[in-house]
């Protein structure tokens, strides 16, 4: 609907309600995980037997909350340090990707374009059994002929990292690439006429101007890491991250605990969506 342009009543209220059916629509699954995180009951389900903070600060068994539950305790540990290594590579790699394909014209670079966008149109469970047959085989070769055993290559967190960084890093280099885009590249060249060198110009010129596209894409690339199933689930070992810790616990049962756990990430991924708005508009 176009603001300037006066609508019928009765069009203009079917659009307000399907804007708001929409939204309760996308909002009501997370109130509902969230109401049940406080239930005073072993099932996530009505009906409601009274309000408790036991799966969040619980210690004795059978309500263990959050914060007293080891395994989930090292599951959030194990997706927070996945989270920050992809994400700090995917940075490190997209600004370079940003600067090959923004400043640089050569035989094949459309191709290799493409290339890098393959990975967001791949099922992730199919990437992820694709990264496993592709490592093992390597790893295999490599004991058979050297006698040396990549231990990076096979199921772990090392792989998962490996695995989540080929998609993610694509995320990071659009992100910064539109950033540096807007750039004009004139500001280089007057710190170039001024005697800087092409390394200082960048340092000092070009980086400041890409730091909230670069804190953005570490932000996006934490949150798609921490949050992502499909590829890690063929690619993890013993050291499970959340979201297959929380798959697990789900086949044996579901229970409060699980809600609380949502409850927490999603109150974690909107503080952290809001500090990443307010340093953009500070910006």
């Amino acid at each position: 609907m176009i603001p300037s342009i006066p609508q019928p009543r009765v069009l203009t209220a079917a659009y307000a309600a399907y804007v708001t059916l929409f939204f309760i629509f996308l909002a009501l699954p997370l109130v509902v995980v969230a109401v049940f995180a406080f239930n005073d009951s072993q099932f996530p389900s009505l009906p409601w037997e009274g309000f408790t903070w036991n799966w969040f600060f619980g210690s004795e068994r059978p309500m263990i909350g959050v914060f007293h539950e080891r395994a989930i305790l090292k599951a959030i540990g194990t997706s927070v340090f996945v989270a920050v290594v992809v994400s700090a590579l995917s940075v490190c790699v997209g600004t370079t990707n940003a600067f090959l394909f923004n400043r640089y014209r050569f035989r094949g670079q459309g191709a290799l374009y493409v290339l890098m966008l393959l990975p967001l149109v791949i099922p992730g469970i199919v990437l992820g059994i694709s990264i496993l047959v592709f490592s093992s085989r390597v790893a295999n070769g490599v004991w058979d002929g050297f006698q040396i055993d990549l231990e990076i290559l096979r199921p772990g967190l090392w792989l998962v990292v490996l695995g989540q960084f080929s998609f993610i890093t694509t995320i990071a280099t659009l992100v910064i690439g539109a950033r540096l885009q807007k750039f004009d590249r004139s500001l280089e060249e007057a710190a170039l006429n001024l005697g800087a060198g092409r390394l200082t110009a960048i340092r000092t010129i070009t980086m400041p101007y890409l730091a909230p596209a670069m804190i953005g894409a570490f932000v996006v690339s934490f949150l798609m890491s921490f949050e992502n199933f499909n590829t890690t689930l063929m690619l993890v070992g013993s050291d499970a991250p959340l979201t297959i810790a929380m798959f697990d616990r789900l086949k044996e049962g579901s229970t409060p605990l699980l809600n609380a756990v949502s409850l927490l990430l999603m109150v974690g991924s909107s503080c952290l969506a809001l500090v990443m708005i307010a340093f953009q508009k500070r910006s």
